[in-house]
């Protein structure tokens, strides 16, 4: 089932990574190029000076793991070549519409559109040249386009080793993060995951003996969630970016997609450069130019206030989630504290603390596949049923208030004496 490489790329965490023809001529595009320019993990190289890797280097690594996963899978159904390819295109598109500062872009865009960067992904496999590439090579763009997402009607199993809970993308982040971090939690073994993938039904499952492994990444991204991705200062950066382009976001048109070419432009350095230098017209674009300003000079946000809460039920909308909601709090905050309200941010985790699909539910159940003297049996297991990590499923709410240095003892002492009221703790119990 081995596909015919024609080069070899070499990757600090997977070694060399083959690549085929058609893989060859996606990468050398103008959009999968664009995603060197893109940071991985934003503005967490402000805590983590090595963590200056890119989406280029992700995806490049998502499509390699993908590919080991089909190829394992292919050693027990039948799964031919040109599904296998399929496989690792669509792993390595799958973070091609990703914006500036990755997934802080994806902030700006709840806000100001319908849209999130999956949807930019397909965008870009239809109407760019990528899909002229695919097309030439003799492969739908409409079916990488759904696939590169999880969106591909059918068989379930290839959905999921690009977009679900046990995905390539989730294998290859949270070892790549690890290293450039040197954070040592992401450090999983998935080559015992990858070789004790089966097919039960047209969904992936895993072999028994191979549970402590899955396990091991759960509880990799729940550490990594709170070590790296949702650190406080690695947050207080990425705050001050997401202010930044929001404000900005008319004046710079970072949300106009009326052709799709303008996307080549929205790259780090090329947006943060359109930030400092703002024509401050305007008291919002002044606040803007400011915010980026600080950020370039690291001077960040201070966190005066933290809660944190660990909740099971993902079914009812947290009131964290309501924009108007935030908005409400932080004008409470700088009126109690007499500061101006632009200076004060609350913010919540807008990724969850486990893997996630791209429908953005957390995986909620495991196909376990068990083997004896009398053939193979295989169940289905809920995810808050496994030992050693149903204590973490679920989803963790953390709230902070962020503030700048010169204001920072006026909106802490606010925060407590708001927080101290019962009113207010009525509103967070929502």
């Amino acid at each position: 089932m081995t596909l015919k490489t024609v080069a070899e790329i070499r990757d600090p965490v997977h070694g060399y990574i083959k690549i085929t023809g058609v893989e060859r001529a996606v990468i050398d595009s103008p959009f999968v190029q664009r995603l060197r320019r893109i940071h991985q993990l934003a503005g967490a190289y402000m805590v983590y000076p090595g963590a200056v890797h890119t989406r280029f280097d992700h995806v490049l690594g998502a499509m390699h793991v993908a590919g080991l996963m089909a190829e394992s899978i292919a050693n027990n159904i039948h799964l031919d070549k040109t599904k296998i390819q399929d496989i690792r295109l669509a792993a390595l598109l799958h973070d091609v519409g990703h914006g500036p500062f990755s997934h802080l872009f994806e902030e700006v865009l709840a806000e100001k559109t319908n849209l999130t960067h999956e949807d930019i992904s397909q965008k870009i496999v239809l109407k760019s040249n990528v899909r002229d590439i695919l097309e030439n090579y003799g492969i739908s763009s409409r079916k990488i386009s759904d696939l590169c997402v999880g969106k591909l009607n059918k068989p379930p199993y290839m959905n999921e080793i690009v977009a679900g809970g046990l995905s390539a993308d989730i294998m290859d982040y949270l070892l790549r993060d690890s290293y450039f971090t040197g954070v040592e939690y992401g450090k999983v073994d998935i080559h015992r995951i990858i070789d004790s993938i089966e097919i039960v039904k047209n969904h992936l499952a895993l072999n028994q003996a191979a549970l402590y492994a899955f396990e091991a990444i759960l509880i990799a991204r729940y550490e990594m969630f709170k070590a790296v991705y949702f650190h406080r200062t690695v947050r207080a950066s990425e705050l001050m970016l997401v202010h930044s382009m929001s404000l900005a976001n008319n004046a710079l048109k970072l949300t106009d997609f009326s052709r799709i070419e303008n996307y080549l432009r929205l790259t780090d350095e090329i947006v943060f450069d359109r930030l400092m230098n703002l024509n401050a017209n305007t008291p919002e674009l002044r606040i803007a130019r400011r915010l980026a300003q600080d950020h370039n000079s690291r001077r960040l946000v201070k966190c005066v206030f933290e809660k944190v809460m660990q909740r099971k039920d993902r079914t009812v909308e947290r009131i964290f989630d309501q924009s108007r909601f935030r908005q409400e709090l932080a004008r409470d905050i700088a009126r109690k504290a007499a500061v101006n309200e632009a200076d004060v941010y609350v913010d919540v985790p807008t990724t969850p603390s486990v893997p996630y699909t791209y429908t953005r539910e957390a995986p909620s159940s495991l196909i376990l596949v068990q083997e004896d003297a009398t053939g193979k049996t295989h169940k289905t297991v809920p995810i808050n049923e496994l030992q050693l990590v149903g204590s973490i499923t679920g989803f963790m709410d953390i709230l902070r208030v962020y503030t700048q240095e010169e204001n920072r003892k006026k909106v802490a002492g606010a925060v407590h004496e708001l927080f101290g009221s019962n009113g207010f703790m009525a509103r967070i119990s929502v």
